[in-house]
């Protein structure tokens, strides 16, 4: 099979060929159909995060879905021609970034094929998309657990997003689908329209425009320091920030409102193969089409350059066989 193989900091993918993994007991091969490209692959491939790898030369990509295509003794919960995602966050119980998870501890999904636990594999229904099935691993799954598990978000809440990119318009979509007020904050004008195509009441440019609404929850997918004191002066008494985006490491807040606020403040990173269940129910509803593009598996190693250059409003996500 063909695969795009990185091998460290400084250097340029590879496309290798190399033989076709055979399951194990307890693993089954996945043909791939689709691969998500997140912003995290670039962080290891210009040496920011490489060393959450567990090994190089390695595949990357965590992002998967195709059709299962061999299974290992003793695997009973998947069957030759399942249409299969696979978890970002292995089996659950790993970590955020365990070391034996895909693209990071093992091969990943730049790549024909994939090998991986039984365990990992999330079914997917027919009216789901192999590319949409992809992004709800990861940009679905991390926007889900920000507002649904961390976020704590119920029905009737009023809900601010900060950021409209595509974890945000994805979080912002499914608080819509979930009975919830949906206010927004996006600097980029630009993308403020399909805020509102996807049932955000209102969209401003600076957080702090956002006060009047006395949100219940805002959760911020941008992370630029400004936007987390922000979110402070504009949540209501009582209500609650949660932290996902890190577009600056550190910030400023004024402690005196989160105490006299009486607020909550709380991270979100990742989420859990359960997350991702629930992004893939909120697609195959019809409710929910993640904003992605798609480019082909020869063009994995520009669509990261292009990541890292900064990609709006969408996920890119490389079609990968027929």
């Amino acid at each position: 099979m063909k695969a795009w193989m990185f091998h460290g900091p400084g250097t340029q993918l590879e496309l290798v060929d190399v033989p076709d993994p055979t399951p194990a007991p307890g693993e089954v091969v996945v043909d791939l159909k689709a691969a998500g490209l997140c912003h995290s692959d670039v962080g290891i491939t210009d040496g920011t995060l490489t060393e959450v790898l567990g090994f190089t030369p390695i595949i990357l990509g965590h992002e998967a879905s195709g059709v299962v295509s061999a299974i290992g003794e003793g695997v009973t919960t998947a069957a030759i021609g399942d249409r299969v995602a696979i978890s970002a966050m292995g089996d659950g119980t790993s970590g955020v970034i365990g070391q034996k998870t895909i693209g990071i501890g093992r091969h990943g999904a730049y790549a024909q094929k994939h090998l991986t636990p039984a365990s990992e594999l999330i079914p997917i229904p027919d009216e789901v998309p192999f590319v949409q099935a992809a992004a709800a691993t990861d940009a679905g799954m991390t926007s889900y657990h920000g507002v649904f598990v961390r976020g704590g978000l119920q029905p009737g809440m009023k809900v601010g997003i900060i950021g409209l990119g595509g974890l945000g318009l994805t979080g912002a979509r499914m608080a819509v689908l979930a009975g919830a007020e949906v206010y927004a904050a996006e600097i980029n004008t630009d993308v403020h329209a399909a805020g509102l195509e996807r049932g955000v009441k209102h969209v401003v440019n600076d957080v702090t425009e956002l006060a009047p609404f006395e949100l219940d929850l805002i959760v911020d997918f941008a992370g630029f320091g400004t936007t987390t004191a922000g979110a402070i002066e504009a949540v209501r008494h009582g209500g609650r920030i949660v932290q996902v985006g890190v577009g600056q490491q550190e910030s400023t807040i004024n402690t005196y409102l989160l105490a006299m606020k009486d607020l909550q403040l709380v991270g979100s990173v990742g989420g859990t193969p359960a997350d991702t269940v629930e992004v893939i129910k909120y697609i195959a509803s019809g409710g929910l089409t993640i904003a992605t593009r798609t480019i082909g598996f020869d063009d994995i190693p520009a669509g990261l350059d292009e990541v890292a250059r900064g990609v709006k409003g969408h996920r890119l996500v490389a079609t990968i066989g027929d």
